[in-house]
């Protein structure tokens, strides 16, 4: 399912109030999805080759304690080869604790960011303009809409 950061699927935030919209409604549905637990916070870089190169300080900074999980060829064009290397913390889950990371994606800063629990039962992964969520079952998806319906799409496919 997906949500929408902001009022009438505004994607960017102007102003400080906006803001706060957008990390109250990130940070509401992770702690009606992960309250109480250890999450796994994966973030993601690209380069041309297979090892990792050192992490920009910004990204260290956006996800302290992360380490190199794995490295995966995203594309394989010969002459310009992709590699998109994943980066995992784990942490207790509180409210405003990964809020340097989202206010970057959210910004378009940053993307390729996934929070899941420990069990890689549930998956939130925000990106600028709204977060898209993975649930165990329909009845857990259509509860979580029914407690956030004025935040999706009202576009008919729901993006």
């Amino acid at each position: 399912m997906r949500f929408h950061s902001l009022p009438e699927s505004k994607r960017y935030p102007d102003t400080e109030d906006e803001w706060a919209i957008v990390l109250d409604r990130y940070n509401t549905v992770l702690d009606e999805l992960f309250a109480g637990q250890d999450v796994h916070v994966a973030t993601s870089n690209w380069s041309g080759t297979p090892m990792p190169p050192e992490r920009p300080h910004e990204q260290t900074q956006r996800h302290p304690g992360a380490h190199h999980w794995v490295s995966v060829l995203t594309d394989p064009d010969p002459d310009d080869p992709i590699y998109t290397h994943v980066y995992v913390s784990r942490i207790p889950w509180q409210r405003g604790r990964i809020d340097t990371l989202l206010r970057a994606v959210a910004d378009d800063a940053t993307a390729g960011v996934l929070i899941t629990d420990v069990g890689l039962q549930r998956i939130y992964n925000p990106y600028d303009g709204g977060a898209d969520v993975i649930l165990t079952t329909s009845t857990e998806r259509d509860q979580l809409r029914a407690r956030h319906t004025d935040w999706l799409s009202a576009h008919p496919s729901g993006l």
